[in-house]
């Protein structure tokens, strides 16, 4: 089958024309089986939706309602635009950092079986690794960090590659919450001094969720038949280079806005990077990082093209976006205007606007989406609601 319209092939696409023989002949997991099915149903018939009429010349279309999964591309910039929106009203008159933790390749399969429990070391080894840092002395700051911690599990090829994006406020707040304590220009913490701690707690806690028998292991066997495969594990992790980078520090709010878009709702593949839908093969543009991040093509057969991007399917209630310190839920309503008054810039900050869909559409392509697509004159008025179809239980 080939998509032979001129309209770009979509990832929706995919799952339409071979999700129910991927289904028949793998075993999917309740979370996998629920996005698949999302993206396949997302603005068709069977979420139901409204008919809009055109006050200008009648012209008539439905309009289907979104499926609102959160692995879904086309679902994804309404909710990351509001995100957006609510952060400008926690952004600090500062440079910000960026850092970057990754796990070694080596504890994929582990990860994949237990994406819950290993994330949440993940998150949690970060936080003590950046908190213990922020409070030594030899790196002149001494007070708590705040952050926000954004997970990522795929590479270019939608290949499993478990790493945490870190967005840091260039500084801490002092620990009697009297000083705002700014940081070197160039650089937060020594990344290579980062990594070695981060690979310590990380396995350290590792190791604690073994011994409480809260692993699983692929293919199910018994935990004491996996001792001898875990020591080897946890040495040959150990005995590797853990990476964590720093990328160069962002120069004020508007960068850092822009960046958190690109990164915080990105989904493991856009439909714009999806090129053809031909006879079983997806083929899809990915930028090669070995080589100056030229712009590549990779052709997959589409079973292989679908199971890796159920890879990154992430449990339900899954928190993938997360803060800490000083930006932590329960401390940002009062660290925040405080930090603002102890930093005490003149910078101009982006203030939190208030704004319909329509707006925010306009805002974000130049086009009004209640414009009549017919004669360009008229309004789309709704007119009539379409439910979604009664199930079939027969």
């Amino acid at each position: 089958m080939m998509i032979q319209d001129e309209r770009q092939p979509e990832i929706a696409d995919i799952f339409r024309m071979y999700g129910e023989d991927y289904r028949r002949e793998n075993i999917l997991s309740s979370e996998q089986f629920k996005a698949m099915r999302h993206l396949e149903v997302c603005r068709t018939a069977e979420l139901g939706g409204h008919i809009e009429e055109c006050n200008h010349c009648g012209f008539r279309q439905n309009a289907y309602n979104s499926c609102r999964d959160r692995h879904c591309p086309k679902c994804q910039t309404l909710v990351k635009e509001k995100w957006l929106n609510d952060r400008k009203a926690e952004l600090l008159p500062c440079p910000y950092f960026h850092n970057v933790f990754t796990l070694p390749h080596e504890f994929n399969p582990l990860i994949l079986a237990n994406m819950q429990v290993m994330q949440a070391i993940l998150f949690a080894a970060v936080n003590e690794t950046l908190q213990a840092f922020a409070k030594d002395p030899q790196w002149r700051l001494v007070g708590r960090l705040g952050y926000i911690a954004v997970l990522h599990t795929w590479n270019q090829k939608l290949l499993d590659h478990f790493h945490l994006h870190c967005v840091i406020p260039a500084g801490v707040l002092s620990f009697d919450k009297k000083k705002w304590i700014a940081a070197r220009e160039n650089y937060l913490f020594r990344t290579e001094s980062l990594a070695k701690e981060f690979k310590k707690r990380y396995l350290k806690k590792l190791r604690k969720e073994f011994d409480k028998e809260k692993l699983c292991f692929p293919g199910g066997t018994a935990q004491l038949a996996n001792r001898k495969h875990f020591e080897q594990l946890l040495v040959k992790a150990g005995n590797k280079k853990w990476v964590a980078y720093s990328k160069a520090p962002f120069g004020g709010p508007e960068q850092v806005l822009e960046y958190l878009g690109r990164y915080t709702h990105r989904v493991v593949i856009t439909n714009n990077r999806i090129q053809s839908i031909d006879n079983g093969i997806v083929t899809f543009n990915y930028r090669d990082r070995s080589d100056d991040d030229k712009v590549k093509e990779l052709m997959l057969p589409v079973e292989e093209f679908i199971r890796r991007f159920l890879l990154h399917i992430l449990p339900n209630g899954f928190m993938k976006i997360r803060y800490f310190g000083f930006l932590a839920h329960t401390n940002k309503r009062k660290s925040i205007p405080l930090l603002r008054q102890l930093i005490g810039s003149s910078a101009e900050l982006p203030e939190k606007i208030e704004e319909t869909v329509r707006e925010m559409m306009l805002r974000l392509t130049g086009e009004d989406i209640s414009t009549c697509p017919e004669c360009k004159k008229g309004k789309m008025v709704i007119i009539k609601e379409l439910p979604m179809p009664a199930s079939d239980t027969s």
